[in-house]
This record gives structure tokens, C-alpha cells and sequence, in this order.
């Protein structure tokens, strides 16, 4: 990993929890008060819990993020939440582009560098996703299809600011499936000469998290191989043991 950046572990809650479901990241900051990890953490929790978890998590260094956003600052968008309403609630991050949200919401990379835009107007770090459906890495087309999403979710507003790139395959996300490292590591480098051509020099700053299935078994491993810089975790950041077991396996990585 460059020496100009750093890793990001970033939990991501997807449509899950509740009240009760604070102590989990109040276990997380705990830990991470009484020994500070190497690289930088984050949770990015249901939009409605972004607010109570950044009062419960004070002082940790516990980052809190949102999951997506709209590119429009306001208006009448029912349902919608603002970059701008997720930075007042106090998130500082925020997930964008994830594959639950291409395939199931029908998000283009043009509506992506948008939101990208979006969290920038509003202070915020994206956390752009990239990744190939399963029949497209038998294709063989698993670098064309990522280097296309970085061209084109990635504006150009982001040149010397603060974001980082998630390379999530869609077929590993949630199905106990990964890419083994010498895969991960061609895409990452793949990622990272995009990176290289569209922002230049600058493009070693931006950390290249891997998602997909990741758990503390297979952390270490994964965050060992070159140019990853952190992970972007599912169901293992529900529970402050499993995720725990991951930020410590960044140590070890």
C-alpha cells in the first residue's frame, strides 16, 4: 500500500437494525477506544440510526457513513435522503454505485458520478463500487466491464479529494463466494491504472477496498494481497466480533 494512503475497513449495514442494534458499533468503539486500529473504520448503518450512532460512538475515532444518496440537494423526491441531509445527521462517508443498488434500482455510472458530485457538495467521502456479474467474469470480461465503471462513475470533481474505490464482485456479494488473490489482484491493479489515467499522479491517495463475502477466516488473506487497501463488509460488520475480527486482521495483512 503507498505510503500516501490509508486503509478504510467500512461496514456496510445494508437494511438492517434497529435501536437495539447500537451496542454492536458502541462494542466496536469500545474496542477500538482501548486499542486504536491501523487502518480507518467505519459502520454505514440504515439512514435512520446515522445520527444515534454517531452520538453513541463519540470520541472512538469510529467513522459513520451512509449507505447511498440523492444527487439533488432537496426537492420533492419522496423517500429520497440528501448528501447534505446524511453530513448534517453527521455521517462523514458515504456508499455509492453498490451492485444491490445498480441492479436493483436500475443505477447507471452516470447517475453514480452524480451522486459522486453530490457527496463532495456536501462534504462527504465517497465510497464509489465497481464489480462483474457472474457471467461476465466467465466471459472473460471482468477487467473491461471495472475499468468502463471507473471511466464512468468516477467525475472529475473528484480529482485531489478524499474518496475510495470498492471493487464488490456481484456473483461473491452474500453467496460465501470469493475471487482467490491472484483475481483480486489483477482487478485491483486493473482499478488502479484507471485510477492512474483518469486522475494522474494524485490516484495513489485513493484507497482500493475489496468486498464480497468478506469474514475474519479470509481477511487476512485478502488484505495481504497487493493493492488492497482495506475492505467493504456485508453481514460480517452486523456483529462487533466478526467485524473486530476483521480490523484486526488488517494488522496482520
Amino acid at each position: 500500500m503507498a505510503e500516501q494512503r490509508r486503509a478504510l475497513i467500512a461496514g456496510n449495514w445494508k437494511m438492517y437494525g434497529g435501536h437495539a442494534w447500537l451496542d454492536q458499533a458502541r462494542a466496536v468503539a469500545e474496542a477500538l477506544r482501548a486499542e486504536p486500529a491501523r487502518a480507518r473504520v467505519a459502520i454505514c448503518p440504515p439512514a435512520t440510526l446515522i445520527h444515534r450512532m454517531v452520538e453513541s460512538v463519540e470520541g472512538s475515532g469510529l467513522l459513520v457513513g451512509g449507505q447511498d444518496c440523492r444527487p439533488e440537494a432537496e426537492g420533492a423526491f419522496t423517500g429520497d435522503v440528501s448528501a447534505e441531509m446524511l453530513a448534517d445527521a453527521g455521517a462523514t462517508l458515504v456508499v455509492l454505485g453498490h451492485s444491490e443498488r445498480r441492479t436493483g434500482h436500475a443505477e447507471d455510472d452516470a447517475l453514480i458520478a452524480a451522486k459522486a458530485d453530490a457527496a463532495l457538495r456536501a462534504g462527504l467521502e465517497p465510497i464509489v463500487c465497481v464489480g462483474e456479474r457472474l457471467e461476465q467474469r466467465q466471459a472473460g470480461q471482468a477487467l473491461a466491464v471495472v475499468t468502463a465503471q471507473i471511466e464512468a462513475s468516477l467525475p472529475a470533481a473528484l480529482a485531489g479529494r478524499d474518496f475510495a474505490v470498492a471493487y464488490e464482485p456481484v456473483w461473491a456479494i452474500g453467496t460465501g463466494l470469493t475471487p482467490t488473490a491472484p483475481e483480486i489482484e489483477d482487478v485491483h491493479a486493473a482499478i488502479r491504472a484507471a485510477l492512474s489515467r483518469r486522475f494522474g499522479p494524485e490516484s495513489l491517495r485513493v484507497p482500493i477496498l475489496y468486498g464480497g463475502s468478506v469474514k475474519p477466516a479470509n481477511a487476512a488473506e485478502i488484505l495481504r494481497t497487493p493493492e488492497v487497501d482495506g475492505a467493504l463488509v456485508g453481514g460480517a460488520s452486523l456483529k462487533a466480533a466478526d467485524f473486530l475480527g476483521i480490523i484486526r486482521a488488517e494488522r496482520r495483512g
